[in-house]
């Protein structure tokens, strides 16, 4: 007998931002520390650099990237990185997914940077260096985000 462990509408707001983070929570998953910097420095635009921070904190707060439309986020989180970064205007962040392999790079350079590993890659699986503790923690709404450990 099959069990479902999620409601229609949970499963529909998985992996997604459903509300706005809280100052605590952007403290907390969208702070930017020198080995993001490291990282976000690499990029040549602000468009770039911007766009790379907001997919560092939403794979830290959602547990996933966004893929096909990574600047789905509350433009709140989008103003709080570019004032890390010294962006003044974060409207710049809109030409970010203009070249769409340039965000699938950025996901792959993120997910090897902090040893992201996704849960599809049967590799991993069963692996005791994953673990479901995560690098940075457990997401707002408590559940575990899975990487290995460092």
């Amino acid at each position: 007998m099959p069990v479902e462990f999620l409601t229609d509408e949970q499963a529909e707001a998985y992996g997604t931002f459903t509300e706005v983070p809280t100052r605590p929570e952007l403290e907390r998953f969208f702070f930017l520390d020198d080995d993001d910097r490291d990282l976000i420095a690499l990029r040549r635009t602000d468009a770039h650099r911007l766009g790379m921070a907001v997919q560092i904190g939403t794979v830290r707060y959602v547990g996933r990237f966004l893929g096909e439309d990574p600047l789905a986020v509350p433009w709140e989180i989008v103003e709080y990185l570019a004032g890390q970064l010294g962006i003044e205007d974060a409207s710049c962040v809109k030409r970010y997914p203009e070249r769409r392999s340039t965000v699938y790079e950025h996901a792959a350079e993120i997910q090897e940077r902090f040893s992201y590993r996704d849960f599809n890659d049967r590799r991993w699986a069963g692996s005791s260096a994953v673990s479901c503790t995560g690098g940075r923690g457990r997401t707002p709404r408590g559940r575990w985000r899975c990487s290995t450990t460092r």
